[in-house]
């Protein structure tokens, strides 16, 4: 209860007092770059959904294909990374060295950055500033670093690389390894609640508090039992099981949670901070339900495909141990006609929105998760 009540008055502080001390970084830039995005201000009322709804949007089509995503990157990764660098400024003392150190040697190994760049894309959709959602990025990033270093103690996955690196407990002990993953988890739940800028929260004034509890609500649902930790526990449980008694649908349930819903926190939090409408958080919900499963698709087809060297990790673990995977009961070829399907599914989610090229960096996303080599 000390926690929650602790939480919560985090939550209520007022913007001047909840910004005390917060890096530069977390503000991000104030113009975001938007490929194929044209501004449409009214001086004359706050941006918020109302607006976006009178607004003619342009066609998604040829745009979606001519979103220049590594470009994207490359101009917002470094925000990102900065963040992501100062984000245990105010805890880095000579007594918490070691622990520290192992958070943020997990915390900047490198990876895809695949869920910030979600958050950032989809305040593009709503033509949020970054510093909208630039605390959520790396607090998601926290806890989706926290999963993966747990992930590979013995007593799970038991890997000795992560993006090509020793792993966390490799280096630092199993010890401080789960003690990171739990500082991890927790500081995530600080830096959204103490370093989202109030101000720049989307929708009416009066309500932008209660965004923010929604978003951080959210998050912890999303590592829950029927989050993270449960479709990690299910996994656990069928790999004891020989795959043939595993179905697609216990597949479907895993993923759902275990990796869907990191993925689904981006989309959808980010929509509400950006004073998104209940049906157009729920479209992104959609979407990111799908892209997440299709993630995993992917990883399965990656797995007997791609190298160790490539992967940055161990290959052929899945095969090796007679885990269940989509490629086990669907094929190869059945394993890319369905991450194929789920794609497709994910884009028409986001046409439902109605936002013409405003979502064309989210379905470029939705496209690089099947199509990546590691």
């Amino acid at each position: 209860m000390a926690p929650l009540l602790a939480l919560l008055t985090l939550l209520l502080l007022p913007p001047s007092l909840s910004l005390l001390r917060l890096p530069a970084a977390f503000h991000g830039p104030r113009c975001p770059h938007r490929p194929h995005l044209e501004r449409h201000p009214d001086p004359g009322r706050a941006p918020g959904i109302a607006l976006f709804a009178e607004t003619e949007s342009p066609p998604s089509s040829p745009q979606a294909l001519a979103f220049d995503l590594p470009a994207y990157l490359s101009l917002h990764l470094p925000s990102v990374t900065s963040a992501l660098e100062t984000s245990l400024a105010d805890q880095t003392v000579p007594e918490t060295s070691t622990i520290t150190s192992a958070m943020l040697y997990s915390l900047l190994a490198g990876g895809k950055r695949i869920r910030p760049m979600l958050c950032l894309l989809t305040a593009d959709a709503f033509l949020r500033p970054h510093a909208a959602v630039l605390p959520l990025a790396v607090a998601v990033e926290m806890v989706h670093t926290m999963s993966l270093i747990h992930d590979d103690l013995p007593a799970m996955d038991d890997d000795d690389y992560r993006r090509g690196k020793p792993t966390c407990h490799k280096v630092y002990g199993e010890d401080v390894a789960i003690l990171a993953g739990d500082a991890l988890l927790s500081t995530a739940f600080a830096v959204l609640a103490k370093r989202t800028p109030r101000g720049e929260i989307g929708g009416e004034e009066g309500g932008r508090e209660g965004r923010l509890l929604d978003a951080v609500v959210r998050l912890g649902e999303a590592v829950s039992a029927t989050g993270l930790a449960g479709g990690q526990v299910m996994d656990l449980q069928c790999e004891g099981r020989p795959s043939a008694e595993v179905s697609v649908d216990d597949l479907k349930w895993i993923h759902t949670h275990k990796t869907a819903k990191l993925l689904n926190i981006c989309v959808a939090a980010s929509a509400v901070l950006s004073g998104a409408s209940p049906p157009q958080v729920r479209s992104l919900e959609l979407f990111a339900d799908k892209v997440g499963l299709a993630f995993q698709v992917a990883d399965d087809i990656l797995d007997v495909t791609a190298s160790s060297d490539a992967l940055g990790k161990t290959a052929g673990k899945d095969e090796a141990t007679d885990k269940a995977t989509y490629v086990r009961k669907l094929g190869l070829d059945g394993a890319r006609e369905e991450a194929e399907r789920l794609v497709r599914e994910a884009k028409g989610h986001l046409d439902e929105l109605g936002f013409g090229g405003r979502v064309d960096g989210l379905k470029a996303i939705a496209d690089f998760i099947i199509d990546r080599k590691n």
